[in-house]
Formats: structure tokens, sequence, C-alpha cells
């Protein structure tokens, strides 16, 4: 079997699959999809980054925390550019699929939501807490998170499949190459500083120095910015 035929056999499915699912169990399940899809956004994993930088410092957890971020960030917009490929509700005739969030604007595979909840949840469940249990709890979360995006009517099948093997690629890559490679640098940078570091705990900056405070608060106001502003944009533009 030629590539292409392949290729177009592999569309096909994955056209069957999103108009059968984009939108199953009326408006309670899409309500219930839409806050599991939120736990693959970055949005969470840069308040942890923040929280664990500013708030609470603790080296081991911000560095695999961020390379989990970084190295999925670079692989997935990487692909995405290289891929380009359209997003359901893009491709298909207008009304076949209905979108039941904010249209993305971003290409639609792999998808970033499956790569987010799975990297991170195998380098919780694994790495940070080593218990198989709560990493299949995890996995299984994250199924319920890939097949939200479906339903929604944002991603093809093949576009959360695919992002979940990279989800799994990342982990990888984050626990034996940036993971460390972000860890070693953040040790070497505590040398410079000129406050003594408290670890693991809150950080009395916070308390001491209102510049610092001020700091922390506006990071923490950014990122939620940044999580609203293409909504914010829409509706500016409906007025």
């Amino acid at each position: 079997m030629e590539f292409k035929e392949f290729s177009n056999k592999i569309d096909k499915w994955d056209q069957k699959i999103i108009l059968k699912y984009n939108g199953i169990g009326g408006k309670p399940t899409t309500f219930i999809l839409k806050i599991f899809s939120f736990f693959g956004r970055e949005t969470i994993w840069l308040y942890l980054i923040a929280f664990y930088l500013l708030i609470w410092y603790d080296p081991f957890l911000l560095s695999y925390i961020s390379a989990t971020f970084l190295t999925g960030l670079i692989l997935i917009l990487a692909i995405k550019q290289g891929v380009r490929r359209k997003r359901p509700f893009e491709r298909l005739e207008e009304g076949k699929i209905i979108v039941f969030e904010r249209k993305p604007t971003s290409r639609s595979f792999p998808s970033w939501h499956s790569y987010n909840i799975v990297a991170h949840g195998l380098l919780i469940g694994l790495s940070f807490l080593n218990s198989p249990f709560i990493t299949i709890l995890i996995l299984g979360f994250a199924i319920i998170v890939s097949f939200s995006r479906i339903q929604l009517g944002v991603h093809y099948p093949t576009d959360v499949i695919f992002g979940c093997i990279f989800g799994i690629v990342g982990y990888l890559i984050t626990l034996y190459m940036t993971g460390p490679l972000i860890f070693t640098f953040l040790t070497y940078l505590e040398q410079f500083s000129e406050y003594e570091i408290q670890y693991r705990q809150i950080n009395p900056m916070l308390v001491n120095n209102l510049g610092y405070l001020l700091l922390s608060l506006s990071v923490f106001f950014i990122i939620f910015l940044l999580a609203i502003i293409k909504t914010i944009r829409e509706y500016m533009k409906k007025e």
C-alpha cells in the first residue's frame, strides 16, 4: 500500500470519528469536557513554574516542570509548523463540525493539550511521586482530556493520539536531557545569589520585600492575561 493511499485512509477515518463524536452527549457532557480540556492548557503549568520559582523555591520541581514544558513547546510547535494540518472546522464543510470553545488559531497536528497532560502526568506520577497507580489514574485522566478535544470539535483523533505519543517522547527527553541540564544551570546560578536562598518553604521576601511581592503578583497576573487575551480580543471585535 502506497503512503498516499494509507494517508487518505487515515484521513477518512479521522473525519468519520470526529463527525461521530463531535458534540456527543449534549450540553451536560460538553460542559464537563470543557473543564477537562482546560487541564491540557499551558496555563496550569506556567502557574506551577512561577510558583516553584517565586513562591516556594524548589529547584528540582522547577527544573523538570520547566523542562517538560519547554521541550513540548519546541517539539510540538516545530511539528505543527512542519505539518501545517488544518483544523477539522477549517477543512470540513461549514456546519458539519460544531466548535464548542473558542476556535484555536494554531495548526491541528499534533495536539498540544494531549502532549501537556501526558508528559506532565508521567513526570508527576513516575518521577515525582514514583507511583504506578497514580500514573495510571493520571493517564486515564489524559485519555478524557484528549477525547474532549475531539468532542469539542478542535482536533482529529490522530492529532490527540500523536500528541500523547509525543508526550511520552517529551517526558523521556526531559528525564534524561533537558531536566538535568536546567537543574544544573539553576544550581550554577544559585552561587551568584545575593540573598540566602530558602528552599521548599514560603519565600520570606514576599513579606519582607515589597518590590519582590509586586514582581510575583505581576508574573501571576501576566499568566492570567495570557490565558484570556484571545477571549478579550474576540469580545472587543464584537463590540
